[in-house]
């Protein structure tokens, strides 16, 4: 029981890597205890409870740092500082891709929790019925009320990347949508598998993710970025590629500003200094990049199954800036699934979530859709693991 070791007065810091349930509410825990916290990604199970943890460490003044290994590499952050210098145009998309071979979990039966697994305290805060060995360990990611899907497990760092390279003035989308499915499999899982989806910033500029965990011959991992410019040209694979240009030529950029030491050097580097600007993937970035997939996700458990050609429609229907890129990127996506797994144009239903608005400033979803879409901004918790309110932290 975390509560426990809390209450040492020689512990400094904690490292969280549980369930995604439990991330926010340990951090929060931890804060109010005066403890420097390292929490694995995703720091927030929804998007209310990351609000929490930003409060608590605003308040506590403890070193909080995201578990993105990433925001330690100082080549990232020398592209996108250059990016910001606008050494490249105007960025238009930021890209990410979480494409990494997985496979069903099958069915597992209710039954009574191991001897050695306290039940009561793997739930938490969490809404779970029953035990069913899916749920541990590892399975939880496929579950809503315990995990966030691999878009906010993996994917949580090519988001929080892809995040990085919008400009720096930006916080929150103003609006995301998905598009996806669980194909393949007849599991117990509920999380997709296959995912597009699209967010816009208040200044245009949009991040498109793409999901696809299902396994077939030939199947080529993916975890990686891409960034598209206004001009035409475009990053891949650390090669820039001007409008027309089929070679590219290698960046070699110079390296950017992080804290040395990679992550867990830099985290420890910031506790002993008492400085929480000096973690890398800080509370506020940790936050900002959880509510991206938080948006994403929220917009697929919203949405209705769709045929394939309604899909295309939709996405060149003109409702947002890049449409056309959007076509181009899910049909793109489609392609792989109809060769490799043989999900049919004619015959696919995937699932197409609405674009949920979203105020960047108080955080909750706006206009059509907000009734159902403010419902997923906070999870239900078990009594006696409540998440705080903001101004009760």
């Amino acid at each position: 029981d975390i509560r426990k070791a809390l209450e040492d007065p020689t512990l400094n810091a904690v490292s969280i890597a549980t369930p995604n349930h439990w991330h926010s509410l340990m951090t929060i825990w931890a804060a109010q205890a005066g403890k420097h916290v390292y929490v694995e990604k995703p720091m927030s199970h929804d998007i209310d409870e990351g609000r929490v943890a930003v409060a608590a460490q605003q308040k506590y003044g403890v070193v909080i740092q995201h578990g993105t290994q990433n925001r330690s590499n100082a080549q990232i952050a020398g592209l996108h500082e250059a990016i910001h210098a606008g050494k490249f145009g105007r960025l238009k998309i930021a890209y990410g891709y979480c494409c990494k071979p997985r496979g069903s979990i099958g069915f597992k039966s209710p039954a009574q929790p191991p001897e050695n697994l306290d039940w009561n305290l793997w739930q938490g805060p969490a809404l779970v019925d029953e035990f069913h060995a899916n749920y541990v360990h590892y399975g939880w990611h496929w579950f809503w009320n315990t995990g966030n899907g691999d878009l906010n497990n993996q994917g949580t760092h090519q988001l929080d990347i892809a995040r990085w390279a919008i400009d720096p003035d930006q916080t929150h989308p103003v609006r995301a949508m998905a598009i996806g499915g669980r194909f393949q499999w007849d599991d117990q899982g509920q999380t997709p598998n296959t995912m597009f989806a699209i967010a816009e910033y208040p200044n245009g500029q949009q991040v498109f993710f793409n999901v696809r965990n299902v396994n077939y011959e030939g199947y080529e991992k993916q975890v990686e970025n891409e960034y598209y410019f206004e001009d035409g040209g475009k990053i891949i694979r650390n090669r820039y590629y001007a409008k027309g240009d089929s070679e590219g030529v290698p960046l070699n950029l110079p390296a950017g500003n992080v804290t040395p030491g990679g992550n867990w050097g830099s985290f420890i580097a910031a506790c002993r200094a008492g400085n929480p600007k000096m973690a890398n993937g800080n509370v506020l970035d940790a936050h900002y990049g959880c509510v991206l997939g938080h948006l994403m996700n929220n917009s697929y458990r919203l949405g209705q199954p769709m045929p394939s050609e309604r899909i295309v429609d939709i996405l060149s229907s003109g409702n947002h800036r890049n449409s056309a890129d959007a076509q181009e990127h899910f049909s793109k996506l489609h392609s792989i699934m109809s060769q490799g797994v043989g999900v049919s144009f004619d015959k696919a239903r995937y699932t197409v979530g609405p674009w949920l608005n979203f105020d960047p400033k108080t955080e909750m979803h706006v206009g059509e859709y907000s009734e159902q879409a403010n419902k997923l901004r906070k999870d239900k918790n078990r009594s006696g693991f409540e998440i705080p309110a903001v101004d009760r932290v």
